[in-house]
């Protein structure tokens, strides 16, 4: 093997993020361990921070200070050229023109046959445009850090009807729904789990102190943060039992639109919130799918009297329906066929 090719094959090895033996290296590389020592002190001089351990040899690739060149496979390459398109166009705000530029290094490197994989996605796709609010990325990357190093979290909050207070938080992850990123903290004030818009938070600093963290609210995170964004939030909390598979009603919906909960193989739970009852029952009736309502009350009723007023508009325009047939039946020569030469496929 090519000492050039054999020093790109031993940096990808290393970037795997695992710690490799001498013997291992030697092995996959079809030389001497001697040789590893030198290649892995080439790779030092051109910048790349490799670590070794004492006793039986052992290299791993390390952080430095500055960013050596990465080497991506086939895939790694279209995964990262897609996931900075979409950035280019995404809810970070600030990030998208150095996406933009990030996107044009590797484009301009590329095979051919990846660059095709990468062009050919990017126009079979129609973007639908940016949902939600931008927020800024210093503060993803504020929050994430203090998730990282159990740091209390101090930020002035704005809730959605506009409240302003002040907060103070130990934060446990980030959440990204699609259309916003959320935080989710156990609020110290009010001694309970929250979560929180980012785009809708202003961090001060300095961070509050450190805290052991608390068990999570929930052990699937996805699920709680559904709840709270669908359900929590709002005046009417229904819930509803759908006779359609959970598979078959999740495709009707998002989950920052409400939750499912299996019950059976043909049947399961909804949960979904609205300020307003009939937002809750026209937007369950318009999944075609048979259902049951069992909270709030009222929304049965309410869906009793759409109901009634549904099947007199339905007789009420029927009747119109058959007395115009009758009527333009009757007219002319008497014969609804010499009336109508060309039937109703017209």
């Amino acid at each position: 093997m090519e000492t050039s090719a054999r020093l790109l094959r031993l940096l990808s090895l290393l970037q795997t993020h695992r710690e490799w033996s001498g013997v291992e290296l030697a092995e996959r590389l079809g030389v001497t361990a001697r040789t590893v020592r030198r290649d892995v002190g080439r790779l030092r001089e051109l910048g790349y921070p490799v670590h070794a351990t004492a006793g039986t040899p052992g290299y791993r690739l390390g952080a430095g200070t500055d960013l050596p060149p990465l080497l991506l496979d086939d895939d790694e390459a279209v995964a990262v050229a897609v996931g900075l398109r979409t950035a280019a166009g995404g809810s970070v705000s600030g990030i998208e023109e150095t996406s933009v530029r990030a996107l044009a290094k590797l484009e301009r490197v590329l095979p051919s046959r990846l660059r095709h994989r990468v062009h050919a996605l990017q126009s079979m796709t129609v973007p639908m445009g940016r949902a939600g609010s931008a927020v800024d990325p210093a503060s993803l990357t504020a929050i994430a850090a203090a998730c990282r190093d159990h740091e209390t979290l101090r930020f002035d909050y704005r809730t959605h009807d506009g409240q302003e207070s002040a907060r103070a938080a130990e934060p446990y992850r980030l959440v990204h729904s699609g259309r916003h990123w959320y935080l989710v903290g156990w609020d110290t004030s009010r001694a309970d789990w929250r979560t929180y818009r980012v785009d809708r938070l202003s961090l001060q600093t300095p961070n509050g102190p450190r805290f052991v963290p608390r068990d999570p609210p929930d052990s699937d995170l996805a699920a709680y943060m559904s709840r709270s964004i669908s359900i929590a939030p709002y005046r009417y909390q229904g819930r509803f039992t759908m006779h359609a598979p959970a598979e078959v009603v999740a495709e009707h919906m998002p989950a920052t639109t409400g939750t499912i909960e299996p019950i059976d193989e043909r049947s399961c739970t909804l949960s979904s919130g609205a300020n307003d009852l009939d937002e809750l029952a026209v937007w369950v009736a318009l999944m075609d799918i048979d259902f049951e309502v069992h909270e709030p009350p009222e929304l049965v009723d309410r869906i009793q009297a759409l109901s009634a007023r549904l099947a007199t508009a339905a007789r009420s325009s029927g009747s119109s329906v058959k007395r115009s047939a009758s009527s333009s039946g009757s007219s002319g020569s008497g014969s609804p066929r010499n009336s109508d030469p060309g039937g109703r496929s017209g």
